[in-house]
Order: structure tokens, then C-alpha cells, then sequence
């Protein structure tokens, strides 16, 4: 299995020194060879035997004119070059995703990710990680990494509110033996915008609404801000307050769902949940804050690698199914029912039935009905 695990790391000022010059170098080479493969386009767009054999820069090439770019670690401007490869082969497999962008200083994620070659990475004790460039840096082991694991890369970022983190990849044996799920232990989950999801069980998740309990306060702290000069050291310390304020809503969210997701996973042998299109629903005027707010994706993705470590499914259900539509003792399906209709009345079987109840049980039925158990 492959795995990252998450730690917080303690730079010394020289080591930060050279982890924002690596920030940087990066973005730079990023955004130099995306520069290159579209000065390649227009020139041989309308050739394209002539473009297939044109060779796009590396950036090896690049350190020839920008000798500092040999300052930082070369397996990092490496990475890089993958990166901006991925970013084209989604661009032409799903046209949605959008062409490559270039890299800002101000508004990306600051990150660079090493691999490890030979022990250049590695755990010198408790405390005390080597990396490539940097040396011995320190960290906060909060758990241990698997018996006899094999650290692939690393990934060195940092938040907005100037704190530093390492993401280690590591590759580990392990022996999972799948569970067979039966039906009475299958969960089904309706999405809902107020209190994340309502179980085929009748349960809601009851979901605090982090962001909109912090809103006055971030109003509040943007509105300083925004009246601050730019460039001012007064600017950039209201805006780690801001970023803190953002950064303490984003751990209790993430908090919740990994505690959630935890006690689903540890209870059920499968799940089934429909594949909707999070994005679209969080550009909606009227569910846009909510479903930023509660982070039913993150949460999906929670689940999915949770259950996969005990063996359990996750089971994706199409987004078309009419699970609030259909009637779950006769399966008719009343195809008048709006948004706004919350209980209804089957007009074939006179079965009173609460809208997301009724879905999150046709999700379950539907969810067994593909995994051969129903």
C-alpha cells in the first residue's frame, strides 16, 4: 500500500531561507515551461507533424542562463516538470478541468515535493528528519510511520499563517482481507446541504457549520484588511489574523469529518453514497456557502480510504438515480417532486414519506443492489 502521512516540521530561519527559495524556483520553472509549450503551439498549431517533433525545455536547460536555480534541490524543479505533464493530460482527458494556468507567488500553494534516493530521505530519530538540501530538520512525530515502510517522496508545504509541513509518502506491505458485506450492514447516505448527510438509518450527521459560526469575526478581521495599506507591515499582520481565523475553520472541519468518517468505517461493511458534482452544486446562489461549509467531498474521500484499509467498499451511486423521486415500499417515482417539497405522498401505495430518509434508503437498496447482496 501506498500512503502520506502528515507532520508539522520546525525549520530553522537558514532552512526556511532555502525552502522559500525552492517555493519559488519552482513556480518559476513551472511557469518557464508552460511559457515554452505555448510559444511551441502557436508556432507549429497549424503543423502538426512539425510540433510532434519539436522538444520542449527541461529544467536542465533552464540553469544554464539561471545559475541560482542550482541552489535548490534538482529532484524539487523535477517534480515540477511532472506536474505541468499531468496538468496537460487532465486538460485533454476532461476539458472541464481547464488549460494550465500559470503559478502566482501571491495566491498558489507553496509546495515542492522531493523523492528519496538512497536514504536522502529518511528519520534520523523522534525529533529529527534529513532532507535533501536541508539537512537535519525538526519534526513532531505524532505517529509512527509502518513497520518496515519505504519512504517513496516527500512534500514540503506551507500555510498561509507561516506554519511548515511534510507529507511522507511511504510504500508498506499490508494484508487486508475483504470483508463481505451483508445487507442489514450496508449504510446508504443522502447529501444535504444543512447537516452534511441523513442516513438510511434516520440519523443526520448534525453538522456544526464551522464557517458560519467564525463569519462575524471574519467579517470583521477582512474588513480591517481591506483598509490597510498594501505592502505595510501592518497589512501582512492583519493578514495572518485572517488566515489563522480561516486556518482554525478549515482543522475543525477536517477534525469533524475524519472523526465521523472514522466511527462509519469501524461500523458498517459498505456505504453507498451518489456521485454528485460537488463543484457545480458549491456555484449555486443558494447552496454556494453551505456546501463550501460542510465538505461532503472531503468527506467522501475520508470514507473511501478508510473503509479500503478494513477491507469495505464504498459504493458510488449515479448521480442520475432518482433516490428522492422513487417510492421505496412500490418504487413508483413521482416525477413532480421539487427541491422544496420535503415529505410527500406516494400517489400508488398512500405511503407518507420524508424526502431524505426515502432517498438515503433507495441509496442504501440501490448500493446492495450493485454489490449482489440485495
Amino acid at each position: 500500500m501506498n500512503k502520506a502521512y502528515k507532520y508539522r516540521i520546525y525549520p530553522a530561519p537558514e532552512q526556511e531561507i532555502l525552502i522559500n527559495k525552492t517555493f519559488g524556483c519552482v513556480r518559476f520553472i513551472y511557469n518557464k515551461m508552460l511559457a515554452n509549450r505555448k510559444e511551441v503551439y502557436e508556432q507549429f498549431k497549424d503543423d502538426k507533424e512539425a510540433m510532434k517533433q519539436q522538444k520542449y525545455l527541461l529544467p536542465a536547460d533552464f540553469k544554464k542562463e539561471f545559475e541560482w536555480l542550482k541552489e535548490v534541490d534538482s529532484l524539487a524543479l523535477a517534480n515540477a516538470q511532472l506536474n505541468l505533464q499531468t496538468a496537460y493530460k487532465k486538460f485533454f482527458r476532461d476539458k472541464s478541468v481547464g488549460f494550465p494556468k500559470f503559478k502566482s507567488k501571491h495566491y498558489n500553494r507553496k509546495s515542492y515535493t522531493t523523492n528519496n534516493q538512497n536514504g536522502t530521505i529518511r528519520l534520523i530519530d523522534s525529533k529529527t528528519i534529513r532532507f535533501p538540501k536541508l539537512k537535519d530538520v525538526r519534526i513532531k512525530l505524532h505517529r509512527q510511520l509502518p513497520k518496515e515502510a519505504v519512504i517513496k517522496s516527500a512534500t514540503i508545504s506551507k500555510t498561509p499563517t507561516g506554519k511548515y509541513y511534510i507529507s511522507i509518502l511511504v510504500e508498506y506491505e499490508s494484508d487486508i482481507e475483504p470483508v463481505i458485506p451483508t445487507p442489514e450492514a450496508v449504510l446508504g447516505l443522502d447529501y444535504s446541504s444543512k447537516s452534511l448527510f441523513v442516513d438510511s438509518q434516520a440519523n443526520n450527521a448534525d453538522y456544526p457549520k464551522f464557517y458560519r459560526k467564525a463569519e462575524e469575526r471574519l467579517k470583521k478581521a477582512q474588513r480591517k484588511l481591506s483598509k490597510r495599506q498594501k505592502g505595510s507591515k501592518n497589512r501582512d499582520k492583519q493578514r495572518r489574523k485572517v488566515a489563522k481565523l480561516h486556518e482554525k475553520v478549515a482543522n475543525q472541519r477536517k477534525d469533524f469529518l475524519h472523526k465521523l468518517s472514522r466511527q462509519i468505517a469501524n461500523a458498517h461493511t459498505a456505504v453507498a453514497v451518489e456521485d454528485l458534482n460537488m463543484r457545480g452544486m458549491a456555484q449555486s446562489l443558494n447552496l454556494a456557502k453551505s456546501t463550501n461549509d460542510n465538505g461532503f467531498g472531503m468527506f467522501k474521500t475520508f470514507l473511501a480510504y478508510k473503509l479500503t484499509e478494513r477491507g469495505k467498499q464504498l459504493v458510488t451511486i449515479n448521480k442520475w438515480f432518482p433516490s428522492s423521486k422513487k417510492c421505496r415500499f412500490c418504487n413508483n417515482e413521482n416525477k413532480e417532486l421539487t427541491l422544496s417539497d420535503r415529505t410527500w405522498t406516494c400517489s400508488y401505495c398512500g405511503a407518507e414519506l420524508d424526502r431524505d430518509i426515502n432517498a438515503a434508503i433507495n441509496i442504501r437498496n440501490e448500493g446492495c443492489r450493485i454489490l449482489g447482496i440485495a
